[in-house]
């Protein structure tokens, strides 16, 4: 695997191995890399002839400084899971390097970044066009892939690519999951054995929620999560919602064969996490 850090390489590098033919598959990350990320790379492998994973920590994305600060950086560990799974290309390079001025442009997704993620983070999803933009003008790439647990994340990205014309195809992987339930994330390095286990409860929370869908008005679904998680020590709910997959607008009624996007975000002891998983409540 070649590491390469600056951007005129990756550029360099990229447009020579399209002009030969090869397809490229891209996989951006912020390390801490994990089996969720694992899944995406090998799909990657196996669907292209070159496999690119970036690792980036991307300030521009993050409305807490101590946030930031505190995010978890592995970078040694990283490589030898990239090697393990064969990738290719790693592209790792500083903030300076990505950004070597001030960047005043401003996205807008209108009512897609005005709810959940959007809602409780201003200027997150600014930042993550701005850094997914420039990565897939560096790569070039002829997919991109990407995991559910960040749901929001992926549609932003899908309307970003719309918008801005980009030749490629994004890929969706289903979000993988820790024996607990628990979402694998980056995240979860900074939780001890004791808050993992807690953080569990968040998964256990999205399927008692599902199984009340089809009998429970949407309020009293909520309520009931709410006051399930309010029991929990150390759990404390941000925002629980029950949307539409596409537009992730919230849902008012549950109708018969309709799909739904559960979503969760919680402050765990020290560290917000996210969750969701889909529903379809078929007629039968």
């Amino acid at each position: 695997m070649e590491v390469i850090k600056q951007v005129s390489t990756i550029r360099e590098k990229m447009q020579s191995l399209r002009c030969s033919g090869k397809r490229i598959g891209f996989v951006p990350t912020m390390g801490a890399l994990h089996e969720g990320h694992l899944q995406l790379l090998r799909a990657s492998s196996r669907e292209n002839d070159v496999t690119v994973c970036s690792i980036f920590v991307n300030p521009t994305q993050f409305n807490n400084p101590e946030d930031y600060k505190l995010y978890p950086r592995t970078s040694e560990q990283d490589i030898a899971l990239l090697q393990s799974v064969n990738c290719d290309y790693l592209f790792l390079p500083d903030a300076q390097e990505v950004y070597t001025q001030q960047t005043l442009l401003q996205f807008s997704f209108g009512a897609l970044e005005a709810v959940m993620e959007g809602e409780h983070r201003p200027g997150h999803f600014n930042g993550v066009a701005t850094i997914v933009s420039k990565l897939f003008h560096y790569i070039t790439p002829h997919r991109a892939y990407f995991g559910q647990k960040d749901l929001q994340q992926v549609a932003i990205v899908r309307q970003l690519v719309q918008a801005l014309s980009f030749d490629l195809e994004l890929v969706c992987y289903p979000t993988v999951r820790e024996e607990s339930g628990l979402a694998m994330s980056s995240r979860n390095e900074r939780l001890n054995p004791e808050q993992r286990e807690v953080a569990a409860n968040l998964y256990k929370a999205l399927q008692m929620a599902a199984s009340m869908l089809p009998e429970k008005p949407i309020q009293s679904i909520k309520q009931e999560v709410a006051d399930y998680l309010q029991s929990i020590n150390q759990i404390e709910l941000e925002y629980f919602e029950i949307a539409d997959p596409a537009t992730l607008q919230p849902v008012k009624d549950v109708k018969q064969d309709q799909e739904m996007a559960l979503c969760i975000a919680a402050q765990v002891g020290p560290v917000r996490l996210i969750d969701n998983i889909l529903v379809n409540l078929n007629k039968e």
